[in-house]
């Protein structure tokens, strides 16, 4: 991967984390949807699954990894983005959804290692 500034890296990576989600079957429907409450990089379906995917990337030098960064207060963050989604999206309303986090993590050799964990997390039943 090409150093820059951290915006560009994060587009790559998110680029990168869409292509890999279209290779397992998902469509995309919205990219960094963006609101009040917050951001979600990618929406896409899954089937009849609405998905929200929260990409994130750790470099070499990082002790933890990339799916470990997504904690209970950006699980909240999240939720509430994705409320925000729906409620000005109606036709969504009614599907089954998932929250998905794509880790991608750098190794020291370069490599990148991809970590796809569906379902992720479950928002509070009474949240949504």
């Amino acid at each position: 991967m090409v150093r820059g500034s951290a915006r560009a890296v994060g587009n790559r990576v998110e680029r990168f984390a869409e292509s890999f989600l279209r290779e397992h079957g998902l469509q995309t429907i919205a990219r960094n949807y963006r609101c009040r409450r917050g951001e979600i990089d990618l929406i896409m379906m899954d089937g009849s699954c609405l998905v929200f995917v929260e990409v994130r990337f750790r470099s070499a030098n990082r002790l933890s990894s990339a799916r470990s960064t997504v904690d209970a207060r950006k699980q909240r963050k999240l939720v509430r983005t994705a409320a925000m989604y729906l409620s000005s999206n109606r036709a969504y309303a009614n599907y089954i959804m998932r929250f998905d986090v794509v880790g991608v993590d750098r190794n020291r050799n370069g490599s990148e290692r991809v970590q796809w964990i569906r379902d992720a997390f479950r928002p509070a039943e009474s949240f949504l």
